[in-house]
């Protein structure tokens, strides 16, 4: 006669344990898809808030005309709407930033993950990072104070308020952008590539410049393209050093306001709620938006074109 197999019970207190650990871990699963979409929903709202506000503006204002007029000025008697004066100063002090940095950065991060010893690096790099941390108020006034004065001793006639001393700083600003992303990538490279190199006779420099480099272009670009959209929406750098006139030229001696020094300008409350003037600093958001979206479109495609190097 067959026996009936024996089921072991689950002693109550273990069952009530492991009841308690499922409901725990169902609430971490719902706190962390919370968190997940907040991060969405305050994008979409940003999105929203810009494309609702900035179509009160382009209902008075033709698109041809806020992006072809050469004038930009919104808070005058007669008010003229072309953004290109602000988006030539964006575009200025950004490509000095990025000349600062891009460079600079590259060298340290290939120092620190090929040459540095370990002591060193374990210094340098958080003092690096440190950079990223000092108010960007105060990158604005010692753009101002100190190297402003400096560069006039080097350039006579040039003005105090110019895009030479904002680049220079906001390139200093964001170099550790550049150089611990890429520094990170530089070290995620296999050791078994750098050992290759060195069996086939390449000395340190060259394992870095012709095995590291190539094999972390994907996470470079990301770096480049982070440290980009970081100039771009700089504010208080350039609001304090370059100016605060806009004004349609190329030339980085000269002062210029930005896209970002505008917003900061008419955010300060004098204007009326709801008025031309005041929704114009969404027309001017909504373009620095698209500014750094493009940006980032390239970014993406950089990476998408190097991984499998990486």
């Amino acid at each position: 006669m067959e026996m009936a197999p024996q089921t072991t019970a689950v002693p109550r207190p273990v069952a009530a344990r492991i009841s308690l650990a499922l409901v725990v871990d169902r609430l971490i699963r719902i706190l962390l898809f919370l968190a997940a979409a907040s991060s969405v929903l305050i994008t979409v709202g940003i999105v929203f808030t810009l494309f609702y506000e900035s179509a009160v503006f382009f209902r008075q204002v033709a698109l041809l005309e806020f992006l072809t007029d050469t004038m930009w000025t919104p808070l005058f008697a007669n008010p003229r709407y072309g953004i290109l004066p602000l988006i030539s100063g964006t575009l200025v002090t950004t490509f000095i930033a990025l000349c600062v940095a891009l460079p600079v950065g590259t060298i340290v991060a290939i120092y620190l993950s090929q040459f540095a010893p370990t002591v060193v690096r374990e210094v340098l790099k958080p003092v690096l990072e440190l950079l990223s941390a000092v108010p960007t108020v105060v990158f604005g006034y010692f753009a101002l104070l100190f190297v402003s004065p400096l560069l006039q001793k080097l350039i006579p006639g040039l003005p105090a308020f110019n895009m030479l001393a904002a680049g220079l700083v906001m390139g200093i600003m964001i170099i550790p952008y550049v150089s611990s992303l890429s520094e990170d990538v530089m070290g995620a490279v296999p050791m078994l590539l750098r050992e290759g190199s060195y069996a086939m006779g390449a000395n340190r420099l060259r394992t870095a410049l012709r095995v590291v480099v190539p094999a972390s272009l994907s996470g470079i670009g990301a770096a480049y393209i982070l440290a980009i959209s970081r100039a771009v929406g700089e504010t208080m750098i350039v609001a304090i050093a370059a100016g605060m006139q806009p004004n349609l030229t190329l030339n980085p001696l000269e002062g210029a306001a930005t896209v970002t020094a505008y917003i900061v300008q008419v955010s300060l409350g004098d204007l009326p709620h709801g008025s031309l003037e005041y929704h114009s600093i969404f027309a001017a958001g909504i373009t620095l938006f698209f500014m750094t979206l493009g940006f980032n479109i390239v970014g993406y495609i950089l990476r998408t074109r190097y991984r499998e190097f990486y």
